[in-house]
C-alpha cells in the first residue's frame, strides 16, 4: 500500500511520547509503516461508521444476545412446524398406505373357501362311468 504514496511528502503530527511509543509498537505487530496503519485505523472508523470514544464491550454483547435469541426464534418455528404439520402429515400418508396393504390372511381364507365348494358341489363323472 505504502507504494500508492510513494511520491506524497511527510507531515508532522505533534503527539505525546507515550502515545507515540505505543502507536509505533502497534505498527510495527502490524508489520506496516505508520502511515499505513494509520490510514487503516481511520478507515475501519469510517467504514464501520463507529467512534473511537464508543466500547464494544456492551454492544458486541448486545449483538451476540440478539442473534441468539433469533436462533433461538427460528428453532421454535421449526419446532412447531414438526409438531403441528409434518408429524400429523406423515401419520396420515402412513395410515393411507396401511390400509392399502393387502390382508394375508383373508386372502389365504379366500383360497381354502374356493377349493372346498368346487370339491363339495359338482363332480364332473365321465359318461363311461355310468
Amino acid at each position: 500500500m505504502d507504494r500508492e504514496f510513494e511520491k506524497e511528502i511527510f507531515e508532522t503530527l505533534k503527539i505525546k511520547m507515550s502515545v507515540t511509543k505505543k502507536f509505533r509498537m502497534f505498527s510495527r505487530s502490524m508489520g506496516l509503516s505508520q502511515s499505513m496503519t494509520l490510514l487503516l485505523m481511520i478507515n475501519f472508523f469510517e467504514d464501520n461508521g463507529i467512534s473511537p470514544n464508543e466500547t464494544f464491550g456492551p454492544k458486541m454483547q448486545t449483538l451476540e444476545n440478539l442473534i441468539k435469541k433469533r436462533v433461538n426464534a427460528v428453532i421454535a418455528i421449526v419446532r412447531d412446524i414438526e409438531k403441528n404439520q409434518t408429524k400429523p402429515t406423515v401419520a396420515m400418508i402412513q395410515s393411507l398406505f396401511e390400509g392399502f396393504e393387502p390382508d394375508k390372511k383373508s386372502l389365504l381364507l379366500e383360497k381354502e373357501t374356493a377349493k372346498q365348494e368346487k370339491k363339495g358341489k359338482y363332480v364332473e363323472r365321465n359318461s363311461t362311468e355310468v
